[in-house]
């Protein structure tokens, strides 16, 4: 097959998205297919547009901090155009354009309605369940009326002094993922600095009480939960560069759960995954307080396929090697 490995693009999370598509493309091409790597924001040259060159090896590092997208752009000319140049033509002359895309168009639905009105086949969920996934305010809202527990929170349309009831809380960009943004507020005086930098990132603030517990996450396969993953961070909380660079958190899979736990947490992701009307694979987080009671934290309708990320580990907890996870994928792409 040809395919085409979209990753990069406009995103504070362009690094993990190439590194994620750097093994995507290698395990493609490892597995007898045809898979260019093409970054989403740079395009493709028209004289590159071909899948008869598959020699060499992709890689990309993950740096310790967020990218200057600022800067990138203005290395590029100006152009903030986030769909760069050739790239609907070539995922068109493509069997599949696998999404190894992370925030930004690539993950809030925008890129997948593009591909819906071109008639281009594409790895993930429709450009609906990626919007009500990404947006951390609607699936908090969708997910408590469909009684999943979540934690309570506020959004920054409420007073200060609302706000500051919430206090130990977690403030977090309402559309940006890789816990890019968030800030942990311990006492009311950080609270307005912490609103401030989320808004940075997006208009929209979510405002969320602290649960302090046991952090897990379970991976959804074509509708069906993976074993649940406990994830150990070492840092002060689960964070940017605690996720991606190796050695800074632990990570336990299949997760030290009894049955009746495991059981209720799978549950509760695939009744998540199926409310939020997300596709062929998505990723659901959870936190267990001390009385064992789960509470839904979020949802990724692209989960990181990176070599610390989630996702992979419960498949291969599940008998799915990395290779034979995208193979997966790919063969359940619409």
């Amino acid at each position: 097959m040809n395919i085409v490995v979209l990753a990069g693009g406009l995103s504070m999370e362009r690094d993990v998205s190439l590194a994620s598509g750097s093994l995507i493309a290698n395990a493609l091409r490892d597995a007898g297919h045809n898979a260019v790597l093409v970054d989403l924001y740079y395009g493709i040259a028209k004289e590159k547009m071909s899948f008869s060159d598959m020699s060499g090896k992709y890689k990309h590092k993950i740096p310790e901090t967020e990218p200057n997208l600022e800067e990138i752009i203005r290395e590029n000319g100006g152009r903030d155009n986030p769909v760069g140049k050739n790239v609907v033509e070539f995922c068109k002359m493509a069997d599949v354009a696998f999404l190894a895309l992370h925030g930004g168009v690539g993950e809030n639905g925008n890129l997948q309605a593009l591909f819906e009105m071109n008639g281009i086949k594409f790895t993930g969920s429709s450009s609906v369940g990626c919007m009500l996934s990404m947006d951390k305010i609607i699936s908090k809202e969708l997910i408590s009326r469909a009684d999943i527990p979540t934690a309570h929170w506020l959004t920054n349309e409420s007073s200060i002094e609302e706000l500051k009831s919430l206090v130990p809380c977690f403030v977090k960009p309402a559309d940006n993922g890789s816990s890019v943004g968030v800030t942990k507020v311990v006492s009311e005086i950080e609270l307005t600095r912490a609103l401030k930098d989320a808004k940075k990132f997006c208009e929209n603030v979510l405002i969320e009480e602290q649960i302090v517990g046991r952090e897990f996450s379970v991976g959804i396969l074509d509708g069906k939960a993976l074993p649940p993953i406990e994830i150990i961070a070492t840092g002060d909380f689960y964070n940017y560069q605690v996720k991606y660079q190796a050695g800074l958190a632990h990570e336990i899979c299949p997760a030290s759960l009894d049955k009746k736990h495991t059981k209720k947490l799978q549950e509760y992701a695939e009744r998540a995954h199926k409310v939020l009307r997300l596709g062929s694979y998505s990723r659901i987080d959870f936190i267990m307080d001390e009385h064992g009671e789960f509470f839904f934290l979020e949802a990724n309708a692209l989960p990181g396929m990176t070599p610390t990320s989630l996702l992979p580990q419960e498949a291969l907890a599940a008998g799915l090697d990395y290779t034979a996870l995208c193979l997966k994928l790919i063969e359940l792409a619409k």
